[in-house]
C-alpha cells in the first residue's frame, strides 16, 4: 500500500496520514484548531504538535474560540507552565487574538464556508506524483494569508495556510500514486 513519503514509519505519523490528513473539513472550530496547531508548528517538526495535540486541547479548552477570546495575561503565564504544550508567549498571545479574529469574521460568514469559498466549495487537487514536486506555498495560500492578517489573525503566512489547507482538505496533495489520493478526493461535499 502506497502511501505519501512523508508518512515514513512512524506510526503517528501514518496513523494520521491514513486517518486524517487531507479530509475535508466542514466544521468551523475544527478548521480554527487546525489552523492554530499549524500556526504552533511553525519552526518545529509536525510530529511534536501531534504528539502533544491532546494536552494542546485541554489546555486550550478544546479550542473554543468563545473561551479563549477573553483570555488574557494570566491565563498566558498559565499556559506558559504548561509542559504538555509548546510554551512560546506569541504564539500563546496570537492564539487569544486569533479566537477574536475568528469570532469578528464568523458574525458575518461562518469561517468554514469562508475558507472553503476560496476553493469554490471542492478541493483543488495538486495531482503530484512525488513530494519532491509539492510546493510549500502557493499564490492562494498567499491570498489567504493575506485576508487572514488583515482580519487580526497572526502565524498564519502561506507556508502554515498552505499545509492547513493540505491538512483540511481543501487541497488534496495526497500523491497521485497514495492510495488515499483517490478515498479523499471522494469525501468532499
Amino acid at each position: 500500500m502506497e502511501r505519501c513519503g512523508w508518512a515514513g514509519v512512524d506510526e503517528t505519523y501514518r496513523k494520521y496520514h491514513d486517518q486524517e490528513w487531507g479530509v475535508p473539513e466542514y466544521d468551523s472550530r475544527a478548521l480554527w484548531e487546525k489552523l492554530i496547531l499549524d500556526g504552533f508548528q511553525a519552526g518545529l517538526s509536525w510530529i511534536t504538535i501531534l504528539k502533544k495535540r491532546d494536552a494542546f486541547r485541554e489546555a486550550f479548552a478544546n479550542f473554543s474560540p468563545e473561551v479563549i477570546a477573553t483570555w488574557g495575561p494570566l491565563e498566558v503565564n498559565v499556559l506558559l507552565q504548561n509542559s504538555g504544550i509548546i510554551r512560546h508567549s506569541g504564539k500563546i498571545e496570537a492564539t487569544i487574538g486569533n479566537a477574536k479574529a475568528y469570532l469578528r469574521l464568523s458574525e458575518e460568514i461562518p469561517f468554514s464556508d469562508r475558507m472553503w469559498a476560496y476553493v469554490g466549495g471542492t478541493p483543488l487537487v495538486g495531482g503530484y506524483e512525488s513530494l519532491g514536486q509539492v510546493p510549500t506555498q502557493s499564490p492562494l495560500s498567499l491570498q489567504i494569508s493575506i485576508d487572514l492578517k488583515k482580519a487580526g489573525f497572526k502565524f498564519c503566512g502561506p507556508t502554515i495556510v498552505y499545509a492547513w489547507m493540505e491538512a483540511c482538505g481543501l487541497l488534496n496533495n495526497h500523491t497521485l500514486g497514495c492510495y488515499r489520493h483517490h478515498e479523499v478526493y471522494s469525501m468532499a461535499r
